[in-house]
């Protein structure tokens, strides 16, 4: 297979509006750009191309560790993070465009009730059987229209921290002694299917509301709006594609 980004072009492209867009070309999609070439300051943590997610392993079409956005959600993102560098401060990304391919695996993994490898971290008082229901997994997604983003915010000068390896001992996405990633405190950890991540919640910290209300102000002024279960989830209010579900695979532009 090709290491390239595949999307088809021509007549097909008219399809974008009623649905899925299929594969073609060896190319983004017009309209779509590497964050890395817009904002190489943003840190990424492409959580789905490893093993460090809720399922623990890589995702279906997470080919490499890349960020892929809509141009537009990209130089917003830009933005934000330099308004951020002022207070020595950082965005650090952990998932962007999603392939649908990926969002179906997602749905698969989760009928399938007997995988629950990596429930102490991510779902410890969740019912794997009501991860539809709850809204933690879904058939569709917007960050298959390219102009959603998971996102946090770090210190420019983070402390060294050990990066996770499959097998390395779980712990509870809501206590202090979590996962150690350096990133301010937002009172959970990314994906953490808990209702503590969702905006509003109780039981999290003065610090960590603090952090999650600096975040949803800053992206707020640069144009995204929040998802109310999930602090780290923002998706621009004028995306380009709103009807949209893209499924070329997420991979490096050739050198």
């Amino acid at each position: 297979m090709s290491r390239f980004l595949k999307v088809f072009q021509g007549a097909a492209f008219a399809t974008l509006a009623l649905g899925q867009v299929a594969l073609g070309a060896e190319t983004l999609p017009v309209g779509f750009v590497y964050l890395r070439d817009i904002a190489p300051k943003i840190r990424q943590d492409m959580r789905y191309a490893g093993h460090h997610n809720f399922v623990g392993r890589p995702i279906a079409g997470y080919e490499e560790a890349e960020c892929i956005l809509t141009r537009v959600a990209a130089e917003a993102l830009r933005d934000a993070a330099a308004e951020l560098a002022g207070d020595g401060l950082a965005l650090r990304v952990y998932d962007c465009y999603r392939p649908a391919r990926a969002v179906a695996d997602f749905a698969g993994w989760a009928r399938d009730i007997d995988d629950r490898l990596m429930q102490a971290e991510f779902y410890p008082r969740v019912d794997k059987a009501e991860l539809f229901i709850l809204g933690y997994i879904a058939e569709r997604s917007g960050h298959s229209r390219g102009s959603t983003v998971d996102l946090t915010i770090e210190p420019v000068l983070r402390p060294d921290t050990k990066p996770f390896a499959a097998g390395d001992d779980l712990v509870d996405c809501i206590l202090p002694g979590r996962f150690a990633e350096g990133t301010l405190e937002f009172g959970t950890g990314y994906d953490c299917f808990d209702i503590r991540a969702h905006h509003g919640a109780e039981g999290i910290s003065p610090e960590a509301e603090q952090n999650r209300e600096m975040l949803r102000s800053l992206l707020d002024r640069h144009g995204f709006a929040p998802y109310q279960e999930e602090w780290w989830h923002y998706t621009l209010r004028d995306e380009p594609y709103p009807l949209s579900y893209f499924d070329f695979v997420v991979a490096r532009a050739a050198e």
